[in-house]
């Protein structure tokens, strides 16, 4: 039996269809024996963990939030917890509106950090589509910007709704992910200021095999004062997304809870 290359972290808070789709695609996509799965539920109480508990093979770990702990912290923190328990060589971190959407999502990312042993890491800034006119609209607003000199340099780093890194070195090089920060956005530039590589990938490379629901778990449980969010506009087009044939078939698709079997005889992917 081959051993996993690769361990999922997801951690979850109350986002019951998501959370759905989301380990249903994972395992529609994965292949048997590839990957192991551990999702850190965040005091959910709800359908959602109700739903993880179904679930044979992921490992749910439970954790209890404090009462002052916020967003970004309760999602730090089920990082750090899942990470402590991972024991192969690489380790993907994801949100719950983080997709796969074919078989060989898991062979193009394990490709781009195998390049070369100097990447420590692999991943997105933003995955998302951008029109030719938005994207032409963004560039000249920062030019204008920079000529007035109300730019502030951007500071992009691995997101954590879809980063792969190496897990030796992410725990020999970094504090993890709730040191203060952002969730990634330290671990980036210490793995980088150690000599290592961190690869971002282009979304339109990546958006093939991996599609992110941008903001989809805030849209649901908005943030204190984020005004993005909560708008009504944003609610509506996470749920024309999440109404489509394909992802429709996938909620109404219970076998997709269960495993398949590894074959002896299945050669692991590089």
């Amino acid at each position: 039996m081959n051993q996993p290359e690769i361990t999922i972290l997801i951690p979850n808070y109350k986002t019951p269809e998501l959370t759905k789709l989301c380990l249903r695609l994972f395992n529609k996509f994965t292949p048997p024996g590839r990957a192991e799965f551990l999702v850190i539920d965040n005091d959910s109480g709800d359908e959602s963990l109700a739903y993880l508990k179904t679930l044979p093979w992921i490992e749910l770990v439970e954790r209890t939030v404090a009462p002052d702990e916020s967003g970004p912290a309760m999602h730090a923190n089920a990082l750090d917890l899942g990470l402590a328990k991972v024991r192969t060589p690489f380790v993907l971190v994801a949100h719950t509106d983080t997709l796969p959407l074919r078989p060989d999502w898991l062979d193009y990312l394990l490709s781009e950090i195998r390049r070369s042993d100097r990447i420590a890491g692999v991943g997105s800034w933003k995955l998302e589509h951008i029109s030719f006119w938005k994207k032409t609209g963004k560039l000249a607003e920062a030019f204008f910007q920079s000529l007035t000199g109300r730019r502030k340099k951007e500071e992009r780093y691995l997101r954590s709704h879809c980063a792969l890194y190496r897990t030796d070195l992410l725990r020999q090089h970094t504090r993890g992910f709730n040191d203060g920060d952002t969730a990634g956005r330290s671990i980036h530039r210490l793995l980088t200021e150690q000599g290592f590589e961190m690869r971002f990938l282009a979304s339109e490379a990546l958006g093939k095999y991996i599609m992110h629901l941008n903001h989809a778990t805030g849209i649901l449980h908005p943030p204190e004062g984020s005004r993005r969010c909560a708008r009504p506009e944003a609610k509506r087009r996470l749920g024309a997304t999440m109404d489509s044939e394909f992802f429709r078939s996938v909620l109404a698709d219970p076998s997709l809870d269960r495993r398949p079997a590894e074959k002896n005889s299945e050669v692991s992917g590089s």
